[in-house]
Parts: C-alpha cells; sequence; structure tokens
C-alpha cells in the first residue's frame, strides 16, 4: 500500500520528538518482518510513510535506530520478566515456580511477538553494540532467575553454588521455549512449553 502525499507531507512536518515513536513503530514492523539485515533507513522510512532524510533527522543512522527501539521494547519485556517471576518464592516448588511463571511469562511473549523478534534478531548480523545490548537484556534475566532460584531451593544458602549455572540453563530453556512461539511458529501453547520445562526442571533441581 503506498502512502498518500497527504500522508508524508504531515509527517514530514512533525517535529523530530513527535516523529520518533512514528518512525520506531515502522521500525518494529521492518525489523520483525526482514530482520537486521533486511532493515533500512529507506525501508524505515517507507513503512513510516516520510523520506528517508526525514528518518535521518530524527536518528543518525540505522544502529542508533535500532538502540533506541530496543531500549522501547525492552521496557515491555522487562515488566513481562518480572511480572512472571513468584512473588514468594520460599513458598512451594522450583517445579511449581517454573510451570506457574513460565506459563506467565510465555503469553506474555505470545502476545508481544513482535518485541521478542527483535530481542532475538537484533544478534544475528548485528553491530557489535547492538548485540551487546541485547546480551545485556539477557543477563538480566539471567540474575533475576538466580535470586529466584536462591530463595526456593530449600537448604541453599551459598549464593555461589550451582546457581548460576542453573540459571543460566533455565534461562536458555525460557529463551528456545519463546523462540519457539515467535520465531518458528511451534503449534504448541505457552502453557504446553512452560509444563515441559517444569517437568525437567522438577527433576533436575531434585538432585541438587
Amino acid at each position: 500500500m503506498v502512502d498518500s502525499p497527504e500522508k508524508r507531507s504531515r509527517a514530514a512536518h512533525l517535529g523530530p520528538e513527535r516523529r520518533r515513536p512514528m518512525i520506531l513503530d515502522a521500525a518494529l514492523e521492518v525489523f520483525s518482518a526482514n530482520g537486521y539485515p533486511g532493515t533500512t533507513m529507506q525501508s524505515v522510512a517507507d513503512a513510516a510513510g516520510v523520506t528517508k532524510p526525514v528518518v535521518y533527522d530524527s536518528f543518525a543512522n540505522r544502529d542508533e535506530l535500532l538502540l533506541a527501539l530496543l531500549a522501547r521494547e525492552e521496557q515491555h519485556l522487562v515488566v513481562s520478566i518480572v511480572a512472571a517471576l513468584p512473588a514468594n518464592p520460599s513458598v512451594g516448588t522450583p517445579e511449581e515456580h517454573v510451570l506457574e511463571g513460565l506459563t506467565a511469562f510465555l503469553t506474555a511473549v505470545a502476545k508481544q511477538p513482535q518485541s521478542w523478534r527483535i530481542v532475538f534478531g537484533a544478534q544475528y548480523g548485528a553491530a557489535p553494540v547492538v548485540a551487546e545490548r541485547v546480551r545485556a537484556a539477557r543477563a538480566f534475566l539471567v540474575e533475576s532467575l538466580r535470586l529466584t532460584l536462591l530463595k526456593s531451593l530449600p537448604g541453599v544458602t551459598d549464593p555461589d553454588a550451582n546457581l548460576p549455572v542453573l540459571a543460566e540453563m533455565l534461562a536458555a530453556m525460557t529463551e528456545a521455549s519463546a523462540r519457539m512461539l515467535v520465531v518458528d511458529g511451534t503449534d504448541r501453547s505457552p502453557a504446553e512449553l512452560a509444563r515441559t520445562v517444569s517437568q525437567v526442571v522438577g527433576g533436575g533441581f531434585g538432585n541438587v
């Protein structure tokens, strides 16, 4: 669909601060469809219904645009991660925590697929500064899981025990489940994926 000259004119005359959210919305759509290599300033301009100089007026280059988009989408993702963590990790078993938390988390992922595609996809073929931003977001998830495990595993008092390894493994399973939902197009529901992971957790953590 070709944008009308009127739409392009209105967008072009907005100030940079008012254009930025519109351009970021367009960039999210383009990136979700084409990945990092296929996201250009021209493709974003076309999706936003503006000229390329208008995009450059708001963002100096593609990496700056993508970093701004990552920063915005991370806000949604952090809310999803924090909301999925158990309110009282000392009550219940690790398996129960994972089942409840991961179900909530993956349900949120399924409702925000574009946000997660940019987090998963930005690290492939992206500039180092962009890939590093993605790794920082994942590090937050791992640390949140580590703190949860510390409180929920009975008898574990040493924060350096096996928790970093366990948290990394759980984060990997969580990430794989989310990727299956938003990238691979699995026909399994968030609840089914969460149940599978929680069963693995229940069998493995019982031997810690």
